[in-house]
């Protein structure tokens, strides 16, 4: 598969790492191309970079991996390239550092980042993924107690489908919650894991959810 990883820092890095690491190929795309030439050049043969543009026109599938706070702004600058492709949101609506270790954010919980992505490019498949655990657990986790569970929503079944594939692939359980509107609940879980970093409990955890047989 082709996937274009729209953002240019840690989460970029790594999902694209993660997708070249599994056998896709990969183009990394930021406003200034320039800044991911070292990458390029480390990643190998299947990896490549362009603006926010050429990166969603390569992907079969693409990733938004930018700050949420200028999220909307990215997906603007590609959306003709993103019509009708399953578009995996990593963002979270964070506005500012935490207070008592709670991040704030630009949402309300009756709104969700995702649904105003989705409200601006209508005709891309967007499902929320990768938004509930930091970088370096996203691809291929070594936890006790066996997969973690990635939480994922959209409206579009057969994008989820995908997104679940990959999250298969890359060492997750995945958990489908529903339409655009679950990113309400989800894209809150980023407080909620940042807690326990925050507080000193560090950083090397996942959520799980625990079903009845």
């Amino acid at each position: 598969m082709k996937v274009g990883v729209i953002g240019s820092g840690q989460v970029g890095e790594v999902l694209a790492n993660g997708f070249l690491k599994h056998g896709h190929s990969v183009m990394r795309g930021s406003r200034d191309p320039q800044k991911l030439a070292e990458w390029e050049k480390a990643a190998g043969p299947n990896a490549s970079t362009g603006d926010f543009g050429e990166t969603a026109a390569f992907g079969d599938m693409v990733v938004l991996a930018v700050k949420g706070a200028v999220a909307e702004a990215a997906v603007d600058l590609c959306a003709r390239q993103l019509e009708g492709k399953p578009v995996i949101d990593a963002t979270n609506p964070i506005s500012g550092p935490p207070d008592d270790g709670v991040l704030p954010f630009s949402t309300s919980l009756n709104e969700s980042m995702m649904e105003r992505l989705q409200a601006r490019v209508p005709g891309a498949r967007f499902v929320k993924a990768f938004s509930c655990v930091g970088s370096p657990q996203m691809v291929d986790p070594q936890l006790p107690g066996g997969p973690p569970t990635m939480f994922i929503c959209g409206d579009d079944e057969d994008a989820k489908k995908r997104v679940q594939e990959v999250l298969t692939q890359f060492g997750w359980d995945s958990e489908d919650m529903g339409g655009v509107k679950a990113a309400r609940a989800i894209e809150p879980l980023c407080i909620l894991w940042c807690i326990r970093g925050f507080m000193g409990g560090g950083w090397n955890h996942a959520f799980k959810l625990l079903r009845q047989p």
